[in-house]
């Protein structure tokens, strides 16, 4: 009997080396980078196949409402999400899953896998983790590595105890791991068939995992314990409980575990992948032209060579000219200009962009909810105007304001709309008055999006102005939405 493998999702990242389109608000991993589908949709369907179970997601509680939207988009259901309280790096939440799902079946075979990666040959991808599962069941912990095409400076690489000429897909012991090196190593590591990069995906068992926390990491296995235990579930989420998680090291497994334990191989994996690390490897997954080029939306390039040109405001038409070596990202709030041999320090942009408290660092004009999405499209003194779109039997909470009156415009659909004791419905080209202090709620009794534009007066106009009474989603006061 084929043994059944339990994918384990990571999507709390906050891809800033993506940076104007990967926010902490809306990271990479949920963005259609590569295709029409988003980063973290193609990782889920990648193991929609026999012989891999439901996945486990693991991610934070901004994104918990995004991820059943967009696995819903595609038709797979989770067996689990855990939700972090907020971000402890990799090692807490792979032993989450782990202790979640060895809690109703001991010695799971578990695939973790980030879910910001690019991986083209889905087929080709399962048959390499297939092929690692009896090492995995003979109690190793099993590493993938990539065959490298390129002495790259921005991976972490995998030293092979024998070197090998076709990187055959044979699950060998990994002799160490290497962390980024410098140009001269990356050359010599390509040629001499004993290296491969690191992709940062495993596969081993539950009880193989949780033993190799015992005896490497005790801290964080106890806490992350802790924070199971006393989690809470609501809508089909598990809350991992913040106190004992507060206290966990940020740590990758790595780090953690993965460097210090004796029980390790790796799997070569010989197909195309990218972790999509920054924008020049964009513009290479792009597949660029005779001339270099890639462009994405409303860009145009004139006599340029090796250059990306992305637009992500369907109304900015992105133009350039003569440019070579460019990497260009315009966003509605903000664009990216940078030599693509310097976009590993975009990162270095946003640091001083927070430190700057400017929004854009951080959060983008849209912003998602478990309802649907608003964007501010002008923001005054006392004033702001938004469109909001909600989703089919979808509704925002019912909620006051202590700071603004709003008025409510409805331009697509059909609103259901709350204000105290008034009930009503309201359709196109009608609009609706919030006094300050009213209680309301919007709702969308229809089969289509509502999509209707809000005007907030008043002097305080912060989202976190909101007194909560109701809410089917089960947030709590101050959650987003």
């Amino acid at each position: 009997m084929t043994k059944i493998i339990h994918p384990v999702l990571l999507c709390g990242g906050s891809g800033t080396r993506l940076w104007p389109l990967s926010r902490k608000s809306f990271p990479k991993q949920f963005s259609a980078l590569t295709g029409t589908e988003s980063l973290f949709q193609a990782s889920a369907r990648r193991f929609a196949s026999p012989g891999f179970a439901e996945p486990v997601v693991v991610s934070g509680s901004d994104f918990r409402f995004i991820v059943t939207e967009q696995l819903g988009q595609i038709g797979v259901k989770p067996r689990a999400i855990l939700i972090e309280p907020d971000m402890r790096n990799t090692a807490a939440a792979v032993v989450a899953a782990a202790l979640a799902l060895d809690a109703t079946q001991p010695g799971t075979l578990m695939l973790v896998a980030p879910s910001d990666h690019v991986i083209p040959d889905d087929k080709l991808f399962r048959a390499a983790v297939t092929a690692a599962v009896p090492t995995a069941l003979s109690g190793q912990l099993v590493t993938f590595g990539i065959k490298p095409d390129r002495a790259e400076t921005g991976y972490g690489w995998l030293e092979l105890t024998y070197p090998t000429v076709d990187f055959a897909p044979t699950a060998q012991p990994l002799k160490r791991f290497i962390e980024k090196p410098d140009s001269v190593t990356a050359e010599a590591m390509l040629r001499d068939g004993k290296h491969l990069w690191n992709a940062g995906i495993f596969l081993f068992t539950t009880t193989d995992l949780i033993a190799a926390f015992a005896q490497y990491a005790p801290e964080t296995l106890h806490g992350t314990r802790a924070a199971l235990a006393n989690a809470q579930t609501d809508l089909g989420f598990t809350r991992l409980a913040a106190e004992p998680w507060a206290a966990l090291p940020d740590i990758s497994i790595d780090y953690a575990v993965m460097e210090k334990a004796t029980n390790l191989s790796v799997m070569p994996y010989v197909g195309n992948w990218s972790d999509l690390g920054g924008w020049e490897a964009v513009w290479r997954e792009g597949s660029p032209d005779a001339t270099g080029v890639v462009t994405n939306g409303p860009a145009l390039a004139i006599d340029c060579t090796d250059t990306l040109l992305r637009s992500e405001a369907g109304s900015l038409r992105l133009v350039g000219i003569g440019l070579d070596s460019i990497v260009a990202i315009a966003m509605p709030d903000a664009v990216l200009i940078a030599n693509k041999s310097r976009t590993q320090d975009v990162k270095i942009a946003v640091s001083r962009l927070k430190a700057a408290k400017v929004p854009q660092a951080e959060t983008f004009p849209r912003d998602h909810r478990p309802w649907g999405w608003y964007e501010s499209l002008v923001i005054g003194n006392r004033f702001q105007v938004k469109r909001i779109v909600v989703h089919p039997g979808a509704s925002l909470s019912l909620q006051s304001h202590h700071h603004r009156a709003e008025h409510w415009i409805v331009v697509e659909g059909t609103a259901k709309i709350t204000v105290d004791t008034d009930v009503r419905l309201v359709t196109e080209n009608q609009s609706v008055y919030i006094p300050l202090g009213s209680v309301h709620r919007m709702e969308n009794p229809g089969k289509v999006n509502m999509v209707l534009i809000e005007v907030q007066t008043g002097s305080y106009l912060g989202e976190d102005d909101i007194v909560r009474y109701e809410d089917i989603y089960a947030r709590n006061q101050h959650d987003k939405g």
